[in-house]
């Protein structure tokens, strides 16, 4: 297999992981994350699903970066 091929196999895989590990965790209702409710709107900032998840991909692409 060329280059494109297997990168799209690969991100398709990590699309349907992370799919699954959204569809049965509670991630993106985490404590710390912000919810403003008014009359008419809600305004959602997932603060803490956006630390954990940008710590666990920089441990992602540093374990890749290790291994090439």
């Amino acid at each position: 297999m060329s280059g494109l091929p297997k990168l799209l196999m690969i991100a398709g895989a990590v699309l349907l992981v992370a799919g699954l590990l959204l569809q049965f965790t509670k991630l993106g209702k985490l404590p710390g994350d912000i919810v403003v409710k008014k009359e008419n709107a809600t305004f959602y900032f997932p603060l803490m699903t956006s630390v954990l998840l940008s710590v666990i991909l920089s441990l992602v692409f540093y374990f890749i970066g290790r291994i090439k």
